[in-house]
Parts: C-alpha cells; structure tokens; sequence
C-alpha cells in the first residue's frame, strides 16, 4: 500500500510566489499577511524517474516546426449581442476562451450576462451554472428583464467535476460559471473560495474550455480596492479579464479589459442601468456631456483616447483656501500622485502658488483618466476655479504636460479634434505638435507649446 502524503504550499494572494513555510512578509512584493496555505491534495507518493535518452521508449505526438509554417487563419469569432461588450472582448467571443468578469456587488454582471445567454440561446446551445442563486431566482430576473427563456439551458451546481460532466452531455457552444469563488474540487480539502479552490477550479474550466472549444465566461468577485479576488494565477490561466465598474445607485456602467489574448486590453464599453436590464451606450461622449445650464469657473472639457475611440470628459477643479496646515489634495477619476505633480509644475514654471489652497478634482460620468493626454486640461481647469474665471463652452483641450512646462503631443491628435467638432466645439488648445495644417471646419485649433503660452490664450 503506497504511503498517503499531505501536499502542502504557502503562496502569496498578491503576486502569486510560493514558499515552503509560512512567512509575515513576502520576499517577492513586500505585502504584509498575504502568504496562506494551500493544500494540493493528497495522493501516493510516487518516484518519478524524469525522461531521458536512455531507456525512454514514449511515443510523442507534439512536432517542432518553424514561426512561418504556423497556419494564420482567421480566430472564428461569435457576437454576444452587445456591441459595447463585443468591443471590450476584441471583436466578439472566441471559441475555446476563458473570460473572467469582476465587478463590485450590484454592478450588473449576473444581469449582463444572463441577457447576453438568453439572446445566444436563440441561435446556439447555451448553458448558465449558477452556484450563488437558485434556480428561481434566476427566473424571476429573467422573468422581469422580459428576456426569452425558453431555450437557455440551466443548472445549479457548485462542483466542477459534476458541471463538466453535465457539459459533455449537453455540448454547449457557450457557458457560463457564477461565480468561481463558490465552486470547488473534490480532492482539494480546503473550503471553496480559498486560494488553492480558486487557483484549481479556474485552470480545470479554461482545460475544459480550451480540449472541448466552449467559451466559458466566469464570474469573479473583488476586494476592496477595485482588483479580483483571488490568486494572481487565475489571471494568467485564463484568456480575458473584464471589470465591470459603477456604483450600484449609478445609471451607467463602464467595461474595460485589463487582459485580452484576443484584442487590446484599453477598449471601454458603456452601459445604461435601467428598469429593463444593462442597455449600451453607442454615443458615450453626450452621455458625458450633459453639463449645467449655468456656466461656472473651474470646468473644461478634454478628449481621451480609449482603445480605438476617442471619449469628451468633462473635468471639474474646485480650489479654495485652506483651514488646516496641511492642505487637501483630492482626485477622483484620476491619479492623485499625478495632481501632485502638475501643481508642482504650475507653481515653477505658472507663477501660481497653491501651497494654501485645497484642491479638489473629480472627472464627470464616473469615469477615470488613466492617459497623461488630460494633464493640461486638468492644470487649466485648476487655473480658472482658482482666478474664478470660466472658460469658454464650446472649448476643447487636451496635451501631456511635461516637468519642464513643456506641452508634450499625444496619440490620435487629428481624431480626437475631429470627435470634438461633431459636437459642436469650436476652439481648442492642443500641443503645437497635434495641431493640423488643416483645422476640421467650422473650429479653431491653438497650438502651445510651453505653460505660459496656454495660460496667455485662456
């Protein structure tokens, strides 16, 4: 009888890095308290003699052949029914994928996706696995979405060998797993959700998805900074990782890739929360734009590049003075440390000392500027709530700006002014660099080059 042996690791739930004892700190990214134990099962143990030259008489199906050889077809895609969700995937979904979905409780992830699987049931084999509701209360949801239920397949089942079982039996072109922190193994005796739970029941789906071409989409949770739950190996197992972002009191929602094996991982889909289900928004820039009646200082309109599109934001500055030594700094929608930086460069190369003054900065619509393209629009924003001097409506400006005061070009210059005048703005300031030989009609285009020079022309 072979002796039973425990198999026992500890990993890092931020970086993913084992060790063979527990430790307080992780030697790879320095995170406190984030080692656990994850027990991989136990089985015989067995000695293992590694192949070689010598005696080694196993038959190898895998060839070696050369970069050129590989056969570049096409990847078959399918759409899921949202254009908006069809663009973040990178042109539909593809068979044999693994696609995880974040998103904060009340986002709309059960929802977006049980319309997107009633609409594929119309035309293909679907199957939705849900493991946190019952049957019934899928139903309701359906019932009241006035979604079409009569061919979508379902099933309650939290183990994953059952679930793949039943999959071969029913061969669906498309399934769905909510959620993936309840499903467990048999053979892992730690409870579900747990890190080796996780870890293992997301690398035996994206198997199951990739030997039997079913695309499986997995619904995932997330902590408490916005990131998904779980090892940081479950996001490299699978193909595509997706957040779905909004409040639950919030009427839109945002999609972004943060990881995409078939397409870029900076698309940016919008949807609409209404009483009917996630609607998409095709025109995102008017939904962003719809701004007050009453024009006040401290608010300007940029244009940023998301994925293949530009998008017109409206951000909002508010200065005023401060009541403690240490004045606030408050962003939200952007990068703290990167207000920091651009109020720093206003006060060297600007003349505008802010040192007293608290700053608040918010992005309208919810969204959030990861792209340095906003940097002169958020310091002239400033700048106007700070002298209470509004800047004109029908205004556009975007530009990096550099440690020297200078104003850097950004990426896709001629689109995003062309984006700009069909809604109907008709001046901009931009980096000299991006600024046409020919201005789109009806607009003019100022091209700076320095801080002081934006300054003087607002």
């Amino acid at each position: 009888m072979a002796k039973v042996k425990q198999k026992t690791a500890y990993v890092c739930t931020e970086c993913g890095a084992d060790f063979p004892r527990w430790m307080g700190q992780c030697s790879e990214c320095k995170a406190w308290n984030t080692i656990s134990e994850v027990r991989l099962g136990s089985g015989p143990a067995r000695h293992q003699q590694p192949p070689g030259r010598a005696g080694f008489t196993g038959m190898v199906d895998a060839k070696v052949q050369t970069l050129s050889d590989v056969d570049l077809q096409k990847v078959p895609r399918f759409s899921s029914g949202f254009a908006e969700f069809d663009r973040v995937l990178g042109g539909g979904v593809v068979p044999g994928s693994a696609i995880l979905i974040g998103g904060s409780p009340g986002a709309g992830k059960s929802t977006l996706l049980l319309q997107t699987m009633c609409q594929l049931s119309e035309h293909m084999s679907a199957l939705y696995v849900t493991g946190e509701e019952s049957l019934q209360q899928v139903a309701m949801r359906a019932q009241r979405l006035k979604l079409p239920t009569d061919k979508l397949r379902m099933l309650a089942e939290t183990s994953v060998e059952t679930i793949c079982q039943l999959a071969d039996q029913e061969k669906p072109a498309i399934m769905v797993i909510d959620s993936i922190q309840v499903m467990h193994l048999s053979d892992i005796q730690s409870a579900p959700g747990s890190v080796s739970q996780v870890r293992e029941t997301a690398a035996y789906l994206t198997r199951y998805a990739k030997q039997n071409q079913v695309a499986i989409i997995m619904v995932g949770h997330v902590t408490k900074d916005g990131s998904l739950a779980g090892p940081k190996v479950l996001e490299h197992c699978i193909d595509c990782s997706v957040l779905l972002d909004g409040d639950s009191d919030a009427r839109y929602r945002t999609m972004r890739g943060t990881k995409n094996r078939f397409g870029p991982v900076n698309e940016l889909g919008v949807f609409a929360m209404t009483g009917s289900g996630l609607k998409e928004v095709t025109n995102p820039s008017a939904i962003f734009l719809s701004r007050a009646d009453e024009h006040g200082s401290g608010s300007v309109v940029m244009v940023i590049w998301e994925g293949t599109r530009p998008l017109l934001v409206e951000i909002q500055a508010l200065v005023d003075h401060s009541q403690l030594s240490n004045p606030r700094r408050v962003a939200v929608g952007t990068e703290q440390n990167r207000l920091a930086l651009l109020l720093a460069v206003l006060h060297r190369h600007g003349g505008l000392a802010l040192g007293d003054q608290d700053v608040f900065v918010n992005v309208v619509g919810g969204v959030r500027v990861t792209e340095t393209g906003s940097d002169l629009a958020l310091m002239l924003a400033i700048v106007s709530s700070f002298k209470n001097t509004p800047l004109p409506r029908d205004m556009i400006i975007f530009g990096e700006v550099g440690l020297a005061g200078e104003i850097r070009p950004v990426p896709n210059g001629s689109e995003r002014l062309n984006e700009a005048a069909k809604h109907g703005f008709r001046r901009a300031i931009v980096p000299i660099a991006n600024a046409p030989k020919t201005s789109p009609a009806g607009m003019e285009v100022i091209g700076v080059k320095t801080i002081a020079q934006a300054l003087e022309h607002c």
